[in-house]
């Protein structure tokens, strides 16, 4: 039986990516690990690896391909005993199904949770019919096997096919699957299905529900609260002279996770002076010892500090789960890099049991490899903690956007010599203004003020960040 190829999620964001190039073609045989493609997301350029043995009977997408819907056949794989004839008509993709609003929202708000729950529920049953996938992709369970009768989505065995896109609508309209009829490749529920039943005549109870299309067009009251799905959709141009810039998929990602942060996340702020003089000192005197083979940053020792006050405040290492706190073990910390077309959080692994020049080392080589595009998912995926510091562009101080679904993000300002008060006379300092943005559903204002001040007694005695 014929083995499809399926379009991976490769982060807890990406609903589509990019097929940028074919390692592979028609013919060729494939092993488990061999990389056939390389696949652009909305984080990075990544290599897709090939799990099931083979050979390439069609390619579905050709390279360059851009928007491709995950879960969306790319390619059919023949196996053994196999002839070219068999990949005719296998895994036509259906039409791509863009996320409906509201799971798109709930998908910005809870990626990552939702990616640990997919990898813990293993794949849904699948058929004969076996999809290739990525270890830790959830395209596991497709279900577009040989098996599915004609008619209604149904297998032999009763079991309901649809696709993952079809079965959230239904549950959202209300819908039972097994009393509709699927026009997808052997009877597969597809989005068209379920939307054709939701606009079926419903009982006289609900027939007021749909909004005819003159209605529709009216602009809401001024009570009515916006439709998100309104509040995101396109802007007319401006009248002015002006160029359109095309949005690449992070900049899509990073517009859609921060507006749903900003708006559904309770942030408050807490801010505090730090003094460097002592920090700066030790950074120096580091940096010149003789066949010394790191340099040492600022941010190498903030790095070093939060890491500190993680391990002593543990409750500021934490995500929002719904009904629940998860509180991490691993103090894990993810440090904003600026790269071409947005930005990315590559992880610093526990992070506490680092010393100054790994830390410094690691966060070198993945600054880099992050603006070449070459992080591996496990490098910038998960985390409890985020840093972000612009005190190199000599900003002051700012109040940074939490990341969901972690609960704080410490915002680094620039480091600069102002007066301060010591043993009552007027003294100058070097002082950094540090601003920490927390999740109130997890961090309360008393919690985050004694990671403050773990934090800045920590920088300003920074002899204890070598114990």
């Amino acid at each position: 039986m014929t083995i499809q190829i399926l379009m991976p999620a490769l982060s807890p964001t990406m609903s589509e990516g990019n097929l940028a190039r074919w390692l592979k073609k028609e013919g060729d045989a494939v092993k488990s690990g061999d990389v056939m493609c390389e696949i652009e997301t909305d984080k990075a350029t990544m290599e897709f690896e090939a799990v099931d043995e083979g050979v390439i009977g069609k390619i579905l997408v050709a390279e360059g391909t851009q928007g491709v819907a995950v879960n969306t056949p790319i390619a059919v794989l023949l196996e053994e005993g196999e002839d070219a004839s068999a990949a005719d008509g296998a895994g036509q993709p259906e039409a791509q199904e863009p996320a409906a609003p509201a799971a798109a929202a709930r998908g910005a708000a809870e990626g990552p949770i939702e990616a640990q729950q997919i990898k813990a529920a293993g794949p849904a049953p699948a058929s004969d019919a076996k999809p290739a996938n990525v270890a830790g992709a959830p395209g596991a369970g497709s279900n577009t096997g040989a098996d599915i009768s004609k008619g209604n989505g149904k297998a032999e065995e009763g079991r309901v096919f649809a696709s993952p896109l079809a079965r959230r609508m239904a549950e959202q309209a209300g819908l039972d699957l097994a009393n509709l009829t699927g026009s997808g490749p052997h009877g597969r529920i597809v989005k068209a299905d379920v939307e054709k039943a939701a606009a079926a005549p419903k009982p006289a109870t609900a027939a007021a529900a749909p909004a005819k299309p003159a209605e529709a067009a009216k602009p809401a009251p001024a009570a009515a609260a916006p439709a998100p799905a309104a509040a995101a959709g396109p802007i007319a141009a401006p009248s002015a002279p002006h160029k359109e810039i095309q949005l690449n998929n992070m900049r899509k990602v990073i517009a859609r996770r921060l507006t749903e942060s900003k708006s559904t996340v309770p942030h408050f702020y807490l801010t505090v002076d730090v003094e460097l003089d002592a920090l700066l000192k030790l950074r120096e005197e580091l940096n010149g010892r003789p066949k010394a083979d790191y340099k040492l940053s600022v941010n190498d020792f903030v790095i070093k500090a939060v890491a500190q006050g993680m391990k002593k405040i543990p409750g500021v290492n934490a995500s929002w789960g719904g009904d629940k706190i998860y509180q991490f073990e691993d103090i894990d910390i993810s440090v904003a890099v600026a790269i071409e077309g947005g930005l990315i959080t590559p992880i610093i692994r526990k992070a506490d049991q680092k010393g100054l020049s790994t830390i410094s080392a690691e966060m070198k080589d993945l600054a880099k490899r992050a603006k070449e595009g070459k992080l591996k998912p496990e490098e910038f995926q998960g985390g409890g903690f985020s840093i972000s510091n612009l005190g190199m562009y000599g900003v002051k101080d700012f109040a940074a956007v939490i990341n969901p679904p972690q609960a704080c993000i410490l915002a680094i300002g620039a480091g600069e010599k102002r007066p301060v008060v010591k043993n009552d006379a007027l003294a100058i300092a070097t002082m950094m203004s540090v601003t920490l943005s927390t999740d109130h559903r997890v961090v309360d204002g008393a919690l985050g003020a004694e990671f403050l001040q773990v934090f800045k007694k920590t920088v300003e005695d920074p002899l204890s960040l070598l114990l």
